[in-house]
C-alpha cells in the first residue's frame, strides 16, 4: 500500500514549480500504478497553454474559477469546483486562471516527477525521475 500525505510532498521534490502553475506529485512512474496522480495549483490570473500529445490527461476542479477552451473547434468551458474535463484526444488547449485554481489531475501514461511543458506546452514522454 501507499500512504502519502499532500502537505508533508510539498515539502519535497515531489512538489515542481513553474511559472504559471505549481504541482505536488502524488503518484509517479516508479509508484508502479499504471498512471500518476498531482494536485495542481494554477495560479490567479494566470493563462497557461498546454498540449499533452504524450499523455492523456483528466483533471478535476477542487477550488478556484476558470476556463479551458480548445484550440482545434475554440470551444470554451467554464471550470469551477466539480468539473471535470478529460483530453481524451490529445486536445491543445489553453487554461485561463480567474482565480487561484486547485486541480486534482491524472496522467497516463504516468509521469516520472520533475516535468514541465516544453515549447510546445507538452510534457516529455520520459523525464528526471522523483527518488523521495
Amino acid at each position: 500500500m501507499i500512504v502519502r500525505d499532500l502537505n508533508a510532498a510539498e515539502k519535497t521534490d515531489r512538489r515542481v514549480v513553474s511559472e504559471t502553475w505549481e504541482s505536488t506529485r502524488l503518484l509517479l512512474k516508479n509508484d508502479a500504478m499504471g498512471f500518476s496522480m498531482h494536485v495542481t495549483t494554477i495560479y490567479e490570473g494566470t493563462i497557461t497553454p498546454m498540449w499533452y500529445r504524450n499523455h492523456l490527461e483528466a483533471v478535476l476542479c477542487v477550488e478556484g474559477e476558470g476556463e479551458i477552451e480548445t484550440m482545434d473547434d475554440g470551444k470554451v468551458h467554464a471550470i469551477r469546483p466539480g468539473v471535470i474535463y478529460a483530453l481524451d484526444k490529445h486536445d491543445k488547449h489553453v487554461l485561463r486562471a480567474r482565480t487561484r485554481m486547485r486541480m486534482v489531475c491524472v496522467f497516463n501514461p504516468p509521469l516520472h516527477g520533475k516535468e514541465v511543458h516544453g515549447p510546445d506546452g507538452a510534457y516529455p514522454l520520459e523525464a528526471e525521475e522523483v527518488t523521495a
